[in-house]
């Protein structure tokens, strides 16, 4: 029993899987196992666009306390406008309209840093401030209006290969080559150094300033190319198809094992937890549970993480 806690605890993110598998099993034990691959369908098409971003935030995030990307939501919207304007509806417009959201969102990775740097403000208010600016240029650039994807787009964002999202398909590709990088490359191992303890990365020879704006524009890149996915796979971008990741993105990644205190990220953690979130909500819907209640139980769940990793403080 010492040796499975001391596991656990050497591997965080198993407990987000786990609390995704009893979720699960308690929602088709009420359905009498009715609908329980359907809903393990749903739960990794709907999860892949939550893990996009997450990871994003959790590089952000493990650079230290007080960093967080607060701009993803805006980001997503404006970018789901830009990809789908610049597509028009054409199948030959698609790579061009993907380099464009890409585009879009490392434009609000720089004008995040830029004010996180040059005007010295903190990260929470500077993301938070640019949402607002980004938004107002969203409404002013789409107009509100919904434009459609192009038909192969939105077939490849709805695929699915033996029942398996084809979009899922390729975050969870996506998950294995940014753990690699959070792990094997200097841009990595920099990024976990940073968090750790600034001023000892800084005496050791890491480049402090430039690995934090490459996490900040990789942020913003990452929400980016999600708005322009979350775009096809819904039928059309939207003004509002970002707020829902403001509170996901944050959630996972302390869910998913990554230190709030920095320095510590765990990328399997992510996908872990944006199963668990799905499913959770999906639970709660079948026994009948009000949307407030899912909203309370989803906060106490992390103010609960919060508090358990609070004592993991890294030295200054």
């Amino acid at each position: 029993m010492r040796a499975l806690a001391a596991r656990i605890g050497n591997k965080p993110w198993l407990l987000s899987f786990a609390g995704a598998l009893a979720v699960w099993l308690a929602t088709i034990l009420f359905t009498e196992g009715k609908g329980g691959g359907q809903i393990i369908t749903a739960a990794l098409a709907f999860s892949t666009f939550t893990v996009i971003v997450g990871i994003g935030q959790m590089f952000v995030i493990t650079t230290g306390p007080g960093n967080v990307d607060l701009s993803i939501p805006s980001t997503i919207a404006l970018a789901g406008g830009v990809a789908m304007k610049i597509m028009g509806g054409q199948d030959g417009l698609i790579w061009l309209g993907l380099l464009a959201c890409i585009g879009a969102g490392l434009a609000v990775g720089t004008f995040n840093y830029i004010l996180i740097r040059l005007l010295k403000i903190p990260p929470i208010i500077a993301t938070l401030s640019s949402s607002l600016i980004v938004m107002s240029v969203a409404i002013s650039y789409g107009r509100g209006l919904q434009i459609k994807p192009p038909p192969s787009f939105a077939d490849f964002t709805t695929a699915q290969v033996a029942g398996v999202p084809m979009l899922s398909l390729c975050a969870i590709l996506f998950a294995m080559i940014m753990a690699v990088i959070l792990e094997r490359t200097v841009y990595g191992r920099a990024t976990l150094a940073i968090g750790q303890n600034m001023r000892a990365a800084h005496l050791a020879g890491v480049k402090v300033e430039r690995t934090r704006c490459i996490t900040y524009l990789m942020s913003a890149a990452f929400a980016g190319l999600c708005g322009a996915l979350l775009a096809g796979f819904s039928g059309g971008n939207a003004l509002n198809m970002g707020e829902e990741y403001l509170l996901a993105t944050i959630a996972v990644v302390v869910i998913g094992g990554t230190s709030v205190a920095g320095g510590r990220a765990n990328v399997p953690g992510i996908w872990g937890a944006a199963l668990f979130l799905y499913l959770l909500v999906t639970m709660l819907n079948t026994y009948g549970a009000s949307a407030g209640v899912r909203l309370v139980l989803t906060g106490l769940i992390i103010i609960a993480m919060i508090t358990l990793a609070g004592g993991d403080k890294p030295s200054r």
